[in-house]
């Protein structure tokens, strides 16, 4: 959790004590030595399922299996392949340890910003890479339940998709242990399961010799793989596999829709459906580049000239056959997350002909996505955590620039500086950015409050406009909902920040209204696929078809919001999204 810490606590020193509180909250109950919880875990529990007998621990009344391998290990000539099923039975195995960890990429390599740079030399140090379990052995999926649960009961689950940017991310960060227990608390007990999927070049590499293979998106392969074996043994575990929803956060939330759309909407296997419901949490639709587009291409050349392979015959069997870490090192050599790129992704799903016949926007245009009842919502403050990178952008031209260079380079320049446009100048490009209604206040360095409201637009919060549009046309008799999260409006310069429903929502850190009920919400609709039917005790949150409104969500109290916020802007965004291609 060495590098959890570091960005908990990176994060914190801009967001202030009261975020840094809950930081080192989060890292504590979940790393800290003293932790009763780690004490307790003396007890076992075993369920026999097709896959295997497995054993795993019991912690204050919740039973764990971490780290069940559900596809063979991408390793040698697997690596940078479509998972293998694994055939057979595994046995009697032992999954009462967390489980190991994705190889990770959490800074460039060729960073040239001194604190990103010392982050990511800390996060490629063999002892760290052993700390955090990272292996490319690692396509696992999690299991946890409440005690006592016996194989018929049934129960709904939850299946749960990290995020981390499609760049870091790993199951045993996500502890669903107070989820869980929220749920038996309010007599909705239900089974979590969370997904180890490959990140970064090892999941999610572009280039036209990818795209020859058959290899593109394996990260998303890896978590329909992980539904497939879902469907075949949650049975064993009390759980109910017609009664599945997918559930995933940023990056994770994006994959929610992917799986929505993977395949061009196929979602069945066995000839049933794979899951019945969906929840994302900031993201949905990424427009993107064919896999083999120039932009995209030019980041396996960097990668393979990297690895010493651009001059071989066979450039991607070269890159199989290198070792760990001069695979390692080629992978984080293109910009990463937490760089002046920023949102601007080297690794991100794209078309590839096959598990994404096009990109996903043409695919929602069309309707080629599973029509499942879904909540999709966002942090109010998504784009800040994003825009603290790029001091320099201070005018409206630097910042067209930017995105024409670095983002979108099918878009006009002149589009761009029309979107730009929808967001103000001078004083009111402070006042209406983002943190959003905090006035003349947050403006860190010029152009900070514009960019942040842009960059959360673009990405998280209006794009999710675009596609609950869309979807009440194409199906309008399927139900949607949708939620803008307030929790922690005040926080200096971050506001309520992209991820931090994480800290509120997913680990429970405070035990307040919106915790409590945006947890209550989810999981009635997991029960009943609507978030009223179930228990009671909150306002009713009305379909987005009825009325176009959100529930906004505080930390003490709810109400609702009508959502045409910004209206110039995402109508622009409406009629020019075939631009805004990654």
């Amino acid at each position: 959790m060495g590098v959890l810490r570091s960005l908990l606590w990176a994060t914190a020193a801009l967001a202030g004590q009261s975020f840094a509180q809950d930081a080192a909250a989060a890292v504590s109950s979940s790393t800290s030595a003293d932790e009763p919880v780690a004490v307790q875990a003396v007890k076992t529990a075993t369920v026999t399922s097709p896959a295997g007998t497995f054993i795993g621990n019991v912690i204050n009344g919740i039973e764990s299996f971490g780290g069940i391998h559900y596809a063979q290990p991408p390793v040698g000539n697997l690596r940078l392949r479509p998972p293998q099923r694994i055939t057979g039975n595994l046995g009697t195995v032992d999954v009462t340890g967390p489980a190991a960890a994705c190889p990770q990429f959490v800074v460039s390599n060729n960073s040239k910003n001194i604190l990103l740079n010392l982050l990511g030399d800390i996060a490629g140090l063999p002892f760290l890479q052993e700390v955090t379990g990272q292996t490319e052995d690692c396509l696992t999926v999690t299991v946890a339940r409440p005690a006592g649960t016996l194989p018929g009961a049934k129960l709904p689950v939850l299946y749960w998709i990290f995020g981390g940017g499609f760049e870091l991310g790993w199951t045993s960060m996500y502890d669903g242990s107070s989820l869980i227990k929220h749920g038996i608390d309010i007599k909705e007990p239900f089974i979590f399961v969370a997904v180890n999927y490959r990140v970064a070049g090892w999941g999610f590499m572009p280039g036209a010799e990818i795209k020859a293979d058959g290899s593109g998106n394996l990260g998303l392969r890896d978590q329909r793989m992980g539904l497939e074996w879902v469907a075949d043994n949650i049975a064993s575990f009390g759980g109910d596999p017609d009664k599945v929803t997918i559930w995933g956060e940023s990056a994770g939330s994006i994959s929610v829709f992917d799986q929505m759309a993977l395949y061009g909407g196929k979602y069945t296997y066995k000839n049933k459906p794979l899951f019945r419901g969906a929840i994302m949490s900031s993201g949905s639709i990424v427009p993107a580049l064919d896999i083999a587009h120039p932009k995209a291409q030019s980041i396996y050349d960097t990668v393979t000239d990297t690895a010493g392979c651009s001059k071989a015959a066979d450039t991607l069997a070269c890159l199989r056959g290198l070792s760990y870490a001069d695979f390692y090192e080629a992978v984080t050599s293109v910009p990463g997350l937490l760089s002046y790129n920023s949102l601007a992704l080297s690794y991100v799903p794209r078309p590839d002909g096959d598990s994404l016949p096009q990109s996903p926007h043409l695919l929602a245009e069309q309707g080629l996505y599973a029509p499942v009842p879904y909540i999709i919502g966002d942090q109010e403050d998504e784009g800040t955590l994003f825009a603290i990178f790029q001091p320099n952008l201070t005018t409206a031209d630097s910042l067209v620039d930017y995105f024409k260079d670095l983002y979108f380079p099918m878009a006009d320049r002149s589009a761009l500086a029309t979107l730009v446009a929808t967001y103000e100048t001078g004083i009111s490009s402070v006042t209406e950015g983002s943190p959003f209604r905090t006035g003349l206040l947050n403006e860190i360095f010029p152009g900070f409050k514009r960019r942040a409201a842009i960059l959360g637009d673009l990405v998280f919060t209006l794009s999710r406009r675009l596609l609950l549009q869309g979807s009440a046309k194409l199906n309008p008799g399927v139900p949607s909902w949708t939620y803008l999260a307030s929790q922690n409006y005040g926080t200096p310069v971050l506001g309520t920040l992209h991820g931090s429903d994480i800290l509120q929502v997913f680990l429970g850190i405070k035990d307040n209204y919106a915790a409590r009920s945006q947890r209550t919400y989810y999981i009635n609709f997991l029960y009943n696929l609507d978030p009223n039917v179930g228990v009671k005790g909150y306002p009713t949150w009305p379909q987005w078809s009825q009325g176009q409104q959100m529930m906004q969500v505080f930390a003490n109290s709810a109400s609702l919001l009508a959502d045409d916020f910004r209206k110039d802007t995402s109508d622009w965004l409406a009629k020019n999204i075939g631009q805004l291609l990654v």
